[in-house]
């Protein structure tokens, strides 16, 4: 057959800025356009042009991680991968922060009922009543059953890492404790100045499962907030070199756009390459070791004669007062409060 030189994509103008499906020669040419939004239980989903956006909607409880946050968030991360339309995927959170952490209402305060949700629990290792039963400070512990609940939370959340096109965080208000083994799992974090960073549960009662925080901060400033439970600002994130941008509150959506904007311009096959070579580096110094030891030791901070005294005082004076005794010695008790509050670990 001869060549098409009519209908070539080197016959338009700048015809590598085109869209995937564009053209006649597109692999895509006459194939219907992929389902573009569904909403979860956790999150929501959306294709504007290029971009994928992945909303967690549960604003009422600070976007509070369940057993369907990670089910969902992976569903969604795969469709944008899987979506020729799509160059960049964004994470963040409606209402007063991007996510405040694990929410703990069905395992604090011995409130045990199993929840609902997008897969079943009851029976499994994700049964409320069984993690329960496992965390009974008079009962033997098994650090792997422990270990198989939070690993698929990790295996989750590092879809962000593993998928193939660029995600970004975008972080107002808040990451607090697990909220940012999510948003430091993304390829970039773009976040206001004003926002609040960091995992205090590693006062006591926590390690941060995905063990993202030296590989990207490095070793000693890693140790810095984790030694002490300190959290970082915004502004302090951008200096540390954990977020790429820092602008003021009311900047975040236009300066986050922007880099969007500027990612989508590029081809998706020039971007799948450049993030594998980037994560290569990443891969080679052992993330996902690191996460695999870190949730293990997760699991133990919580198995810990410290870690069962904290959960104990919790069920019988309430989470928010056994944070508030961890917190005060450190100045940022009231730094810690959102409203409305979320149970954060």
């Amino acid at each position: 057959m001869a060549p098409d030189y009519e209908n070539h994509a080197g016959t338009r103008p700048a015809a590598w800025r085109d869209d995937l499906t564009a053209g006649d020669d597109s692999p895509f040419a006459g194939r219907p356009e992929p389902d573009g939004e569904f909403t979860g239980r956790t999150l929501t989903y959306e294709v504007t042009g290029r971009i994928a956006r992945i909303t967690f909607n549960r604003p009422e409880r600070g976007n509070a991680i369940t057993a369907d946050t990670p089910i969902e968030l992976a569903a969604a991360v795969e469709r944008a991968d899987l979506d020729p339309r799509v160059h960049v995927i964004v994470v963040s959170g409606r209402g007063k922060g991007f996510c405040g952490g694990y929410d703990l209402s069905i395992f604090a305060e011995n409130s045990f009922a199993p929840a609902e949700g997008v897969q079943p629990t009851e029976g499994t290792v994700l049964d409320p009543a069984v993690q329960a039963a496992n965390h009974n400070p008079w009962a033997t512990w098994d650090p792997m059953l422990d270990y198989a609940m939070m690993s698929r939370f990790n295996r989750g959340f590092a879809s962000l890492l593993y998928a193939n096109k660029p995600t970004v965080a975008k972080v107002h208000g808040f990451a607090i404790a697990g909220g940012t083994d999510i948003a430091l799992y993304a390829d970039q974090i773009i976040c206001a100045d004003d926002a609040r960073i960091g995992y205090p549960p590693t006062r006591t009662w926590g390690i941060p499962a995905a063990g993202m925080w030296a590989h990207r901060i490095g070793d000693q400033r890693a140790k810095r907030l984790l030694f002490t439970g300190d959290s970082l600002s915004g502004k302090q994130a951008e200096e540390w070199g954990l977020a790429i941008e820092a602008p003021p509150a009311d900047e975040l959506d236009a300066r986050t756009e922007e880099l969007l904007q500027r990612i989508s311009q590029v081809p998706i096959n020039q971007l799948v390459m450049a993030k594998l070579a980037l994560n290569s580096v990443l891969l080679s110094q052992g993330v996902a070791n690191s996460g695999m030891i870190s949730t293990v030791f997760d699991g133990i901070s919580r198995h810990t004669r410290e870690g069962y005294a904290f959960q104990l005082r919790a069920a019988t004076a309430g989470f928010r007062e056994a944070v508030r005794e961890r917190d005060e010695p450190f100045n940022d008790w009231k730094r810690a409060q959102f409203d409305p509050p979320t149970d954060e670990s």
